[in-house]
Formats: structure tokens, C-alpha cells, sequence
């Protein structure tokens, strides 16, 4: 297995990890023109915008991660967010998930960013599992606005 940039041959492969991600979230059946977007996102190199990395094992795409840097108040250097993180359910705990975070960590420490975090659901506990490995579990609580 290895970890790498998204490129743009992995479209077909990356849009269903990224489909079965937000099936995971009960976000399913999301328009074409969601995914369209954001592969192009991914693919733009914008260094204010989303990065992508994939896990390939055997020429498929086994899991896949985004990730993006921003400003902190309180490190000037910045911060980077681990936005998206899925391994396909064939490849989980095989190391996919834990290849992928060090990926991320790699690519904040070349960035001089070393503070990275990432949420998740409560309910994920496979997740989680790997999370108390490689992270440390924040205090804190998040709110969002009602809508």
C-alpha cells in the first residue's frame, strides 16, 4: 500500500470512497455536481484550498483523506484540518486509516504546520479506536448554529 496526492485518474475510485463516506454520515444520495466540485477542489493545488491524499493497494484506491491549512489566532504558524478521512470497509484495520493520518502529518510538519485535528461522530467507534492511537481526544464540545 501506498499513500499518495489525488490525481486526476482516480475520479471513478475516489467518488465512490467519497460517496460511501457520506453514507456513513447518513448524507446519502448527494447531486453529481457535489462530488463534480469537489474533485475539482482537490485537484486546483490552491494552497487556501483542500488537499487529497489516497491509500492504493493492488492498483485500488483503499481509502482517501482531505485536508486543509488555516489561520489560528493562537499559532501563528496556522493549523491544518483533517476534514474527511474513510477507508473502504474491505481494507479497515489494515493499517489504511493510520497510513492515511500519518500522510496528513507528514504533509503539516513539511508545511510547518504541525497541529492537526480532526472531528468525529461519537458513534464512530472503529474510528475512534484508531483516533486514541495516533491523537489525543480534545475537551472540548462543539456547537453549531441551528439553521
Amino acid at each position: 500500500m501506498i499513500v499518495r496526492p489525488l490525481l486526476a485518474a482516480d475520479r471513478k475510485q475516489w467518488q465512490s470512497l467519497y460517496d460511501g463516506y457520506h453514507r456513513f454520515y447518513d448524507r446519502p444520495d448527494l447531486p453529481q455536481d457535489f462530488f463534480d466540485r469537489a474533485f475539482d477542489r482537490l485537484l486546483a493545488d490552491d494552497p487556501q484550498d483542500f488537499h487529497a491524499l489516497v491509500a492504493e493497494g493492488d492498483g485500488r484506491l483503499l481509502g482517501l483523506a482531505h485536508y486543509v491549512f488555516h489561520p489560528h489566532l493562537w499559532f501563528p504558524e496556522g493549523v491544518c484540518y483533517l476534514q474527511d478521512l474513510f477507508t473502504a470497509a474491505e481494507a479497515r484495520g489494515k493499517g489504511v486509516g493510520r497510513a492515511l493520518i500519518e500522510g496528513v502529518y507528514a504533509a503539516a510538519d513539511k508545511a510547518g504546520r504541525p497541529r492537526v485535528y480532526w472531528l468525529t461522530q461519537e458513534f464512530n467507534h472503529g474510528g475512534r479506536m484508531l483516533y486514541d492511537r495516533v491523537g489525543v481526544c480534545s475537551p472540548f464540545i462543539r456547537y453549531n448554529r441551528p439553521l
